[in-house]
């Protein structure tokens, strides 16, 4: 692994962090640079918290599901909440930062999702702050802290909650509930999103260890309508250790009707259900997840990498809602929190194996926005559905007008036709497929039935789309958009007939004519006009993975060797993870190591190794590139495929470096598969 490692530190010209390099299951950053710092986000698939290195600090909280205006390209925003965990910490009278510590270290512990921070503030104490977004409650966060006195000291820790700039109105609330054996302290913002569309509110308490003979007297000091806090005093002896947690709720008016109630109702909640069933819900809430795991025997750092990969992905959805996955997950603003194909094409396929029931939210996301696809159609002049390039909660095109993407890039269309029939071919549930999978799959084929231009037989064409390589803009009969419309035209007929109905013939007639392009050598032609220039990212390489419409072993050698060296080291990292694949299932296991080191190792920055979204990047965490990187694993050296017979797994090698791989809990039967 020397050279990968070298090859990180080439492109980025970083590596100051540190890995706990025996371990598969924790990140560990040491000697961070606050100037090269790209925070690791807990997440519970409803609200991301995202790390700072300013001691006691969260530097964002984003919240799911909910979309306003913020003046960014006319389109909607996923809205950043209250932060609600943010802390102070004086010590002696002196406000704790940055330039008060020493061996400032953070750990992110993916096994249980608990980011721990430590540090001594120089010879007086030393702190130990452990940050949970809890994942049995969808809404709520759990910080617990360790103070230990090196001498006698005066500590006054505060919870704080502060307003981001686009919320608007802001107003604080403190209260107290008194109980004869507890006082309940609540510390409570309520806001209104930009546009005043919704109402968010955030509502904080502490929660002090029952050992403690009485607790401590809280001041609430409202700093202005911005920010105010909750603190209190506490004299420590030296060899004292002190303990104490905080738990609050973030929420809005489009998770709820009465946000501003039930932020304080859940952050009640949770302070008297108290610090140790909180831990052993959210635990044993983790411990389900993980019952889906992969591990490669022989390498610890590469086990820790997919480890990543997959906690990322299980932390930025759940189960049981109707909420999707944005490229940057719920780690930041990037892309502005919209769905796109990077759910369907590359967040999906892994989450699909691994748990089925959080795929399973992704695709009601869609079939709640069905009936607005249609009228996305209609607009267009076409039958069927046809789903927006960037979507929100709405249903509608977010895509900024000046980015030729929202009109023309209509293979998303096909996209979530093809998730919904894999689901099926996964769970073979016939009961969603009637209520769910069906009505999607049948306006996807009547959309692409209506999308071609029928100009004889063989060329039924898909002219002026953009393709997977957005860099060639208004082209005709796209590799992979034709690719994709043959496929789920094919599979609206399996599903009628899985239903006992008749397809309707024109489906299958269309998909015979649709033509996909070759150069005079036999090579696949990514578009009618496409002349060997440089590409954004594969297109043409898709048609043998993930839709199996290029089969024959020579011909996914061809286009693999002749894509593969027109691949920008500029492009987002989903390229490199479907060579891999290519490279992998056609038995060249050396290759694919190479191509799946690529495919993400030169995105990671520091100092957690969070993956931008390309090579050298800084808009972390770059979540579809998790997925292709675990597509890569799983579908390439794992050699596992989705088929009528459900998860099969292919006849695939391991690079030399590995002694074995192993995959648990796939698919509704939690089957597990070995590669040696």
């Amino acid at each position: 692994m020397k050279k990968t490692t070298l090859f990180c530190a080439f492109v980025l010209g970083l590596c100051q962090w540190a890995f706990a390099q025996n371990d598969e299951w924790h990140i560990t950053a040491k000697n961070i640079d606050p100037s090269k710092y790209f925070g690791i986000t807990v997440a519970n698939g409803m609200i991301g918290l995202v790390s700072s290195p300013e001691p006691m600090k969260v530097k964002d909280v984003v919240l799911n599901g909910a979309y306003d205006n913020y003046l960014r390209g006319r389109v909607s925003n996923i809205l950043k909440g209250f932060n609600f965990v943010n802390m102070n910490l004086d010590v002696d009278g002196r406000r704790v930062g940055r330039g008060d510590i020493s061996d400032y270290t953070q750990s992110l512990d993916m096994r249980n999702a608990e980011l721990l921070t430590t540090y001594n503030v120089g010879d007086k104490l030393s702190v130990s702050h452990t940050l949970l977004a809890l994942r049995h409650l969808p809404y709520s966060a759990l910080s617990m802290i360790e103070i230990k006195a090196k001498k006698d000291v005066t500590i006054t820790p505060m919870a704080v909650i502060e307003a981001p700039e686009m919320l608007q109105d802001v107003r604080n609330y403190y209260s107290e509930i008194d109980r004869p054996h507890v006082l309940i302290p609540l510390l409570t913002s309520v806001g209104k999103s930009p546009s005043g569309k919704y109402t968010v509110a955030a509502s904080s308490s502490f929660v002090f260890e029952e050992k403690h003979d009485a607790e401590p007297d809280l001041i609430h000091e409202d700093w202005d309508y911005n920010m105010h806090l909750a603190k209190f005093h506490k004299k420590l002896k030296a060899g004292e250790t002190y303990r104490f947690a905080i738990v609050g709720t973030l929420i809005s008016s489009a998770h709820t009707m009465d946000p501003h109630n039930e932020a304080e109702r859940l952050t009640i909640f949770a302070a008297l259900e108290r610090t140790e069933r909180l831990l052993k819900r959210h635990r044993q809430a983790w411990d389900q997840l993980w019952s889906s795991d992969i591990t490669i025997e022989g390498d610890v750092e590469a086990t820790r990498d997919v480890h990543s990969a997959m906690y990322h992905l299980y932390s930025f959805a759940r189960e049981g809602t109707a909420l999707s996955l944005s490229p940057m997950g719920l780690s930041g603003l990037g892309y502005n929190g919209h769905v796109f194909w990077d759910t369907e094409l590359w967040m999906y396929p892994p989450l699909l194996l691994l748990h089925p029931e959080i795929a399973r939210s992704l695709l009601e996301f869609r079939y709640q926005l069905l009936d607005e696809a249609k009228q996305n159609a209609f607009s267009h002049g076409y039958k069927g559905a046809m789903y927006p390039w960037e979507s929100t909660t709405t249903g509608q095109e977010e895509t900024p007008v000046w980015a030729l993407t929202g009109p023309f890039q209509h293979h998303i269309t096909g996209c979530v036709g093809w998730a919904a029939w894999q689901y099926y071919l996964v769970t073979k549930d016939k009961v969603w497929l009637r209520e769910r999978g069906w009505p999607m799959l049948k306006e996807v084929a009547d959309f692409w039935s209506s999308r071609v231009e029928r100009d004889g037989p063989g060329k039924y064409n898909i002219n002026n789309v953009i393709g997977a390589n957005e860099w060639q803009e208004n082209i005709d009969n796209n590799a992979f958009t034709n690719g994709m419309a043959i496929t789920v035209l094919g599979y609206a007929s399996e599903a009628a007939r899985e239903l006992g109905m008749e397809p309707n013939p024109d489906w299958a007639h269309v998909a015979a004519n649709i033509p996909i392009l070759h150069f005079p050598d036999g090579t696949t032609r990514e578009n009618a006009t496409y002349n060997g220039e440089i590409i954004k990212q594969a297109d043409v390489n898709l048609l043998s993975y993930p839709l199996h419409i290029v089969t024959d072993p020579k011909q996914v050698k061809k286009d693999l060797d002749y894509y593969e060296p027109r691949m920008s080291p500029e492009g987002p990292a989903m390229g490199n993870a479907i060579l891999t694949v290519a490279a992998a299932r056609s038995g060249d296991a050396e290759r694919a190591y190479g191509l799946w080191v690529k495919s993400y190792k030169p995105n990671e920055a520091p100092p957690f190794g969070v993956l931008a979204e390309c090579a050298g990047g800084t808009n972390p965490y770059f979540a579809t590139g998790a997925g292709g990187f675990l597509q890569a694993t799983m579908m390439g050296f794992g050699g596992l495929d989705i088929t009528p017979t459900g998860v099969t797994q292919l006849k695939t090698k391991l690079p030399a470096r590995w002694k074995s791989m192993t995959f648990k809990g796939i698919g509704v039967e939690k089957k597990t598969f070995i590669v040696r």
